[in-house]
């Protein structure tokens, strides 16, 4: 398995490819940057190299503000939780971040917010009661 340091060059050089880059990887890749770098340097790093991978793929029209953001906070502060965890670990404690289609941002977002165009370009604070 890659080191944290690997997965982000890999992937801010363009060495992993579009096609096999599904959810869990972008769990990782967030969890990655989250151990590197203090979290809004890691936010700005991890969702610009996000914008440069899916426009290079020619698919600049599927990088969502909303759900990365709101991923990425949610990895954040699962991190904090399990201080310490390695990446193994901290996969098996938090199996629900690997759900994509009807995943924990369900309980956070009503489904219009996460499908309008205005929450894929800018972020949007979450909008349903728990």
């Amino acid at each position: 398995m890659m080191s944290n340091e690997e997965l982000i060059e890999q992937f801010e050089t363009g060495a992993i490819a579009n096609e096999g880059f599904r959810h869990a990887d972008h769990v990782r890749l967030a969890f990655a940057y989250l151990s590197r770098f203090p979290v809004l340097q890691a936010l700005d790093k991890f969702s610009t190299a996000l914008k440069r991978f899916a426009s290079a793929s020619g698919k600049s029209q599927l990088y969502h503000e909303t759900i990365t953001h709101a991923y990425f906070f949610v990895i954040r502060e699962r991190m904090a939780r399990c201080e310490g965890a390695d990446w193994q670990d901290f996969a098996s404690l938090n199996p629900d971040l690997f759900v994509w289609k009807g995943g924990i941002l369900n309980r956070y977002y009503q489904e219009a917010t996460l499908k309008s165009d205005f929450a894929r370009r800018v972020f949007v604070f979450p909008d349903k009661c728990i």
